[in-house]
């Protein structure tokens, strides 16, 4: 059954910094026609990592609202390189570099989008055969005291930092797509809020419905501070195999968890609640959690189930095996009560027993909660008794 105008602007709502002129995009679903939702990406470097898929993951929403998702490959302002954010003007790529880079973007953004429902352009198509004339009418409708009011160019005007004239112009052309696309909404991280709503005056200056502009949060790298980027090394690839994700990605502190979740996945906003409050869900269980969303959702659920075994065989069970003392054991079948007094740890049953409903039993990386258990033996297992993580190595006589 399809979603009603507030059930739809809900959805569009998760996640979001902020969604410019809401009334205006509830009226526009109230009219029942699907919208043209644009997303622009410029093909500056091979590959993409989860801080890009933060707005793919909105923009493929959409598809599955109804709406028609248009995706711009911006094979021409990516010869001038987007200035939002940069402390300096970017160097430029050749069309050879931008075209090479241009067929990885596709085969990537086809991991998250509807491809067969995706409305693919490239701007070169009429940014390429723009007239002089043509750009002067457009360029001016804008002013370079709006201009200026941007943060990166403001503090670069102020610390006398060199600003050159096509560096302007890039957002003269990002705005010029929104007309050529005919968009009703542009979606971008907070760094693009300028650009979009650039788009937006051009829009209605030339005559036209503005578009709504849905700006979406910059996600943190691993590192939980920093934006992510591939130049700081704090990057998820989204071509990266499972076991690289999920490790990765149980590395991230736990300040950024909340963050992951809610830009990353799908899990409710009530569930996200408990997985990062500390006293309903432990950290680490939430993170195998997180991980395990965020490589399934690239190489499904047996990727990320191996991945997560590889990282407990290799991250903890590998570390407990240093750390084990050899438990020789006669027999291939032993009840879990006699295995735990035999380490020394618990002193009678009764104690073993309390140890396993505790939850200070693992078996071969398992949680026991049965204090009933009858094991089967193999040799190599590793036992865990108690709180200070006392590690024994089972070895068959």
């Amino acid at each position: 059954m399809p979603l009603s105008p507030r059930e739809q602007l809900v959805a569009a709502r998760r996640g979001t910094v902020d969604l410019h002129t809401a009334d205006e995009l509830e009226r526009k679903i109230a009219r029942g026609q699907p919208l043209r939702i644009k997303l622009g990406v410029d093909p500056t470097s091979p590959d993409i990592h989860l801080g890009h898929t933060v707005v793919l993951r909105k923009l493929r929403q959409f598809q599955d609202l109804g709406h028609q998702a248009v995706l711009i490959i911006g094979d021409f302002t990516a010869l001038v390189g987007d200035p939002s954010g940069k402390k300096k003007t970017r160097p430029q790529l050749s069309p050879q570099q931008v075209e090479a880079n241009a067929k990885t973007y596709l085969e990537q953004v086809g991991r998250i989008l509807d491809m067969g429902k995706l409305e693919l352009v490239y701007n070169s198509h009429w940014l390429k055969h723009l007239t002089f004339y043509r750009l002067l009418e457009l360029a001016s409708k804008m002013t370079v005291a709006r201009l200026l009011e941007r943060d990166d160019f403001s503090k670069r005007y102020k610390g006398q930092v060199p600003i050159y004239l096509h560096e302007f112009l890039y957002v003269v052309m990002q705005a010029y797509d929104s007309v050529e696309v005919r968009a009703d909404v542009e979606l971008g991280g907070t760094d693009q809020t300028f650009n979009l709503l650039a788009g937006r005056d051009l829009m209605r200056d030339m005559g036209m419905e503005p578009q709504i502009a849905v700006t979406l949060p910059i996600l943190p790298g691993t590192d939980g501070v920093e934006k992510m980027s591939k130049s700081l090394g704090n990057h998820v690839g989204v071509t990266e195999d499972p076991y690289s994700m999920y490790g990765k990605t149980m590395s991230v502190p736990d300040s950024a968890m909340k963050q992951w979740f809610t830009l990353l996945t799908s899990v409710p906003e009530d569930e996200i609640a408990r997985y990062v409050d500390p006293g309903k869900t432990h950290p680490k269980s939430a993170k195998d959690v997180l991980a395990r969303k965020i490589a399934g959702g690239f190489h499904g659920e047996t990727g990320a189930d191996e991945a997560a075994k590889r990282f407990d065989v290799e991250h903890r069970q590998g570390k407990a095996t240093e750390e084990a003392t050899r438990l020789e054991i006669d027999g291939k079948k032993v009840a879990i009560l006699k295995l735990v007094t035999l380490t020394g740890v618990a002193k009678s049953n009764g104690e073993a027993r309390r140890l396993i409903e505790q939850g200070g039993v693992d078996f071969d990386g398992k949680r026991v909660s049965d204090p009933r258990a009858e094991l089967e033996l193999k040799g190599g297992e590793i036992l865990r008794v108690g709180k200070k993580n006392g590690f024994f190595q089972i070895v068959l006589k």
